[in-house]
């Protein structure tokens, strides 16, 4: 058999090879991958393989020309325990099905009416911040989108909840890093504290679900919720069966997760841009005051209010949620002339392709202008917050239009600026958090 010939990249010959290194800086180590390198770069994490795809031609194969080559990586296989048969850990024809049941929750006319809750919801945030207050932003972020979600999920209240469902919800998302660790898979069994309030947060979760879930089911009202259209649908392209309870707990768990989590994220990261450039939130605030006046936002408006948009684009760009994207190869297969082994994980990195120089004029600058014209030259996956392919985001639009119904709420009436000089760093966990969260003072626009 001939020798493997393997892509450039760093060679570690410790039992880890570049293990410790990517896991205390993984945004550092793929950003130097990429410019000592280039667009295809090979490391090994312990026993794994790693393959890290840095071009929007070698992300478009990934994602979509060769995307039936690749199963979710293994953090996302082995957080089944957690999430179950959800979008997110599904695979090939289960996972079509559950995409058919579930896209009608996104057609436009659910959409509509989500923009109401997102609007009211938002309204009522902001009237509890006063002038001169430090505010956590990150928590308020969280606890906004966490409401929304109940909201358009379930038609339930559980802004009231935030304590005690997003220490939960924290718990879980905090396991998610530890299980890329070689053996994590058995971590479940053992009596550690940590895993005790893992599987305590679970607990939590489900029980909050399954009740609604149950309630609902009971009572057969069709509120025009997600809920109710993942109870109501049915598959048209199969045997034109419904969703199972656990089928429903693992979608709406899943989605509860990924629903607040990403966009509380995003949001987080638009107003620290904003607090760090007037210039562009004075723009933002014409906008709103020509288009919205003394209205609220509403779903119509969106289209209208481009620049904001654009905010919340650019937003994406510098500090992508998802900063990462993990495949395993499920065959032998040929990427860039290489060949990539049957269980080797392919890596992608929004974060890094967002601020290349190669696609992007000024790459760490926050520019919203740069969005109101198309650049023809850019290739599609130069800009991929949401993924591609067979599993780009079900909820995309959904997030989009949080996105700006939540900023021209709040930004209506207030505007936000650093409460302290301490440089903000970067905590890529499962999404990209801001370490230690971020403090901003409210200040009233009038």
């Amino acid at each position: 058999m001939a020798r493997l010939v393997r892509p450039p990249g760093p060679r570690v010959r410790s039992l880890g090879g570049s293990f410790s290194a990517f896991r205390a800086d993984p945004l550092g180590f793929l950003t130097r991958c990429t410019e000592d390198y280039g667009d295809l770069c090979y490391f090994r994490a312990g026993h794994q393989h790693m393959y890290f795809l840095n071009s929007p031609a070698l992300v478009q194969e990934a994602l979509v020309t060769k995307n039936a080559a690749f199963m979710k990586s293994r953090i996302l296989q082995r957080a089944k325990s957690l999430l179950g048969e959800g979008l997110l850990t599904n695979e090939g024809a289960s996972h079509l099905r559950q995409r058919r049941l579930v896209q009608p929750a996104f057609h436009r006319d659910r959409l509509k009416r989500y923009a109401t809750d997102m609007s009211a919801l938002a309204i009522r945030s902001r009237a509890r911040y006063a002038d001169g207050a430090v505010v956590d932003i990150d928590r308020e972020m969280m606890r906004l989108t966490l409401a929304i979600v109940g909201r358009t999920l379930f038609s339930a209240d559980v802004e009231e909840d935030a304590p005690t469902v997003g220490e939960a919800m924290n718990a879980l998302l905090e396991m998610m890093p530890v299980l890329m660790f070689p053996l994590s898979q058995y971590l479940q069994y053992l009596p550690i504290p940590f895993m005790r309030r893992f599987m305590k947060a679970g607990e939590t979760l489900d029980k909050t679900i399954y009740r609604i879930i149950n309630e609902r089911r009971a009572s057969g009202e069709d509120t025009g919720d997600l809920l109710s259209t993942m109870l109501a649908s049915r598959d048209t392209e199969g045997d034109h069966s419904g969703m199972t309870d656990k089928q429903v707990r693992d979608e709406t768990l899943t989605l509860f997760i990924a629903g607040h989590e990403t966009t509380a994220t995003a949001l987080t990261w638009a107003w620290y841009l904003l607090a760090e450039h007037p210039e562009v939130e004075a723009k933002m605030h014409r906008e709103l005051d020509e288009v919205l006046g003394d209205r609220e936002p509403t779903f119509e408006d969106v289209p209208f209010l481009p620049y904001t948009g654009h905010v919340f684009g650019e937003t994406m760009r510098l500090y992508p949620p998802a900063w990462a994207i993990g495949r395993m190869a499920t065959m032998d297969l040929e990427i860039a002339g290489y060949q990539i082994p049957r269980k080797s994980i392919v890596l992608l990195s929004p974060y890094t392709m967002h601020r290349s120089p190669k696609y992007w004029p000024e790459p760490d600058r926050f520019l919203p202008e740069r969005w109101e014209t198309e650049d023809p030259d850019r290739p599609k996956f130069a800009y991929y917050p949401f993924g591609g392919g067979p599993r780009l985001c079900i909820g995309e639009r959904f997030a989009w239009m949080e996105g700006v119904i939540i900023l021209a709420a709040l930004a209506r009436k207030w505007r936000f600026r650093r409460a302290d000089a301490a440089p903000v760093q970067l905590a890529p966990l499962l999404t990209l958090r801001a370490k230690g969260g971020l403090r901003l003072r409210a200040e009233p626009r009038y």
